[in-house]
């Protein structure tokens, strides 16, 4: 009985062995596609309906992976299909500011109506910077936050040398050729010392400050200092008021005296511009509608008065600010919460598709 169990159990795994061999092969899962190195969002009607729009994000403190996203939302609601890039981790394609030397996405230029740009000091190769230049000097609409104003560092043997801030071919790089100034000083107390806006004298009827109240407009982030005046070509729209701490309704920072020479300093005489407009005349001879503002941070997206100053912006850039009134939507689109300002202190395991609005 022994021996004829024995035979019985080799002859049936025999027989498995058989089968399985004569039966097909299963077909093997396809690799799952690469997540997209961008989010978009989807305009359907509005004054902006068959704008494209690219929202390129990447800087280390301010939250600018946090705030564009935002910003692409409330364009898309006018009608706009915008399409936010981030700085990504090599491996796992998660949003990291700190990654300054690549980027994804901006052949998209090609095709754009309108580039915000939120960048700080980005080493990007070539092959990048060939999209932004071509872009640039064909002098289309460009709207520009905070550390854009020193949005690039590049290598001297970089073809784009001259967009980068220590560029001995364009003064200032980037910054100060194109939108009007560069990286100069933090003005008021960074950290401690938040901004609010005041109209510039005669700016109220400018078509980018309607229905915006300069008293919601408010950032934690401290004034940038701004060569005055500025160069040929910029309006100043707004000055930011340093105030004495970092709530909205604090007062103005009061003047302090110098240790050195004794003499009392007024952060707030003069004021330093913080939102500002300039026609720049490309080297094809087009003129392109630029505005820059040096605030930024992610909270600052939280007031209301910021954020039309952005929407409205926007609107003008493309020329159409005949669609601009005070009655224009921008309460905030989905889930807000920005966290607060500072290096590295980005949300962690944060993917593209991950902003995606409505939710997937």
């Amino acid at each position: 009985m022994h021996h004829a169990s024995a035979a019985c159990h080799l002859f049936g795994a025999a027989l498995v062995a058989a089968v399985l061999a004569c039966a097909p092969a299963t077909a093997q899962e396809p690799a799952p596609a690469p997540a997209d190195p961008f989010v978009r969002y989807e305009g359907k009607s509005g004054p902006l309906q068959g704008k494209k729009v690219l929202l390129v994000s990447g800087d280390e403190e301010y939250r600018s992976e946090e705030s564009l996203p935002q910003l692409g939302r409330q364009l898309s609601r006018l009608g706009a299909t915008c399409t936010v890039l981030f700085a990504l981790e090599r491996e796992g394609g998660t949003i990291d500011p700190n990654v300054r030397d690549e980027i994804a996405g901006l052949e998209m230029l090609a095709e754009a109506d309108l580039l915000v740009l939120f960048v700080r000091l980005r080493d990007w190769p070539d092959e990048a910077m060939q999209h932004i230049a071509r872009y640039v000097e064909a002098g289309k609409p460009i709207v520009a936050l905070r550390t854009s104003t020193h949005a690039f560092d590049l290598k001297k043997d970089s073809k784009f040398e001259r967009y980068g801030i220590r560029s001995s071919t364009w003064r200032g790089g980037f910054g100060r050729e194109v939108l009007g100034e560069t990286w100069i000083d933090h003005h008021g107390g960074h950290g401690w010392q938040s901004t609010r806006g005041v109209m510039a004298p005669g700016a109220d009827a400018h078509p980018i400050l309607r229905g915006v109240d300069p008293k919601t407009v408010w950032d934690p982030s401290d004034v940038y200092t701004v060569r005055l005046p500025l160069p040929e070509g910029c309006t100043t729209l707004l000055f930011g008021e340093v105030l004495a701490g970092m709530k909205p309704d604090d007062p103005p920072a009061p003047p302090t005296k110098d240790e050195k020479s004794e003499k009392l300093i007024d952060l707030n005489a003069p004021m330093m511009p913080v939102a500002w407009t300039r026609s720049w005349k490309a080297p094809n001879g087009a003129v392109a509608r630029t505005f820059t503002t040096t605030l930024g941070a992610g909270e600052a997206f939280l007031h209301v008065g910021t954020r039309r100053l952005l929407v409205n912006a926007c609107l003008w850039s493309l020329g159409l600010e005949a669609a601009i009134t005070p009655e224009l939507e921008v309460s905030l689109i989905g889930t807000y919460e920005p966290l607060p300002f500072g290096f590295n202190k980005h949300r962690r395991g944060v993917k593209p598709s991950d902003l995606a609005w409505p939710p997937r």
